[in-house]
């Protein structure tokens, strides 16, 4: 089955970095664009980057142009996201999903793992 599993969390100043992962397991991971998204407490569900399947094409979020990068390794069926320069705005739990805007904003199409909490004190 489908899984997902996020990783790399933790608490940072602002500023600061991190490195967040995702392992696919239970699809052919190098044949789907992934997302990462992200929900604050108390708000719904907001896009942050997606990556196309052979990670030539990305996006990003206004708000993370320029500090965050999304990136893959098909060879460890691995998506990442390198976080600079984080901002309290930025706290959040992180979820990779399969697929890209509207699926991948939903939990249950989207395949959201468990998520990784991120928090960025100012």
């Amino acid at each position: 089955q489908v899984q997902l599993v996020e990783s790399g969390g933790g608490m940072v100043k602002s500023g600061g970095s991190l490195r967040l992962s995702c392992k696919a397991s239970g699809f052919i991971f190098g044949s789907y664009m992934m997302t990462w998204v992200r929900q604050a407490p108390g708000k719904g569900p907001e896009w942050v980057s997606s990556i196309s399947p052979t990670g030539g094409v990305t996006t990003y979020l206004d708000s993370v142009k320029g500090r965050f990068t999304i990136s893959r390794d098909n060879d460890k069926n691995t998506m990442y996201l390198q976080m600079n320069t984080l901002k309290p705005e930025d706290t959040a739990l992180y979820y990779c999903a399969r697929g890209p805007q509207p699926i991948a904003m939903m939990r249950t199409s989207g395949y959201w793992g468990q998520g990784t909490q991120v928090t960025v004190s100012s």
